[in-house]
Parts: structure tokens; C-alpha cells; sequence
């Protein structure tokens, strides 16, 4: 298990053996965020999408984290 920082949001990154792909979770969040890629180069993109989506419905819902 790893820890990474995506745009000052910490990030839990995880191999999953069973698909074959990295798996990311935000940690600092409330709420579903989490993201997949098979390589860290698109894990990078995937969970900086994954983000933006989840707080865009967090301001659209006037909620926040």
C-alpha cells in the first residue's frame, strides 16, 4: 500500500491482483472516490478525473467533502 498526493488530497494506492489493476481511494474525503489504471501513468490521470467529478457534486449538492 501506498500513499500519494493528488492536487493536496491524500490518496491510498493499492494493487489488486484479482483485475489486474491499481486501485486508488481517496482517504481525506467523505465519499465515494476512488479510481483504477493499470499503470501509474493513467492512475495519475484516473484519480485526478476521479476528484474533479467528486467535488463538482460536492458543490452541486452544496455539500462539501
Amino acid at each position: 500500500m501506498h500513499v500519494v498526493e493528488i492536487d493536496g488530497y491524500r490518496a491510498v494506492i493499492k494493487y489488486d491482483p484479482d483485475i489486474e489493476m491499481f486501485r486508488g481511494e481517496f482517504t481525506d474525503i467523505d465519499g465515494g472516490a476512488d479510481f483504477y489504471a493499470k499503470d501509474t501513468e493513467n492512475l495519475k490521470k484516473e484519480a485526478a478525473l476521479s476528484l474533479k467529478v467528486f467535488l463538482e457534486m460536492c458543490a452541486e449538492d452544496g455539500a462539501w467533502q
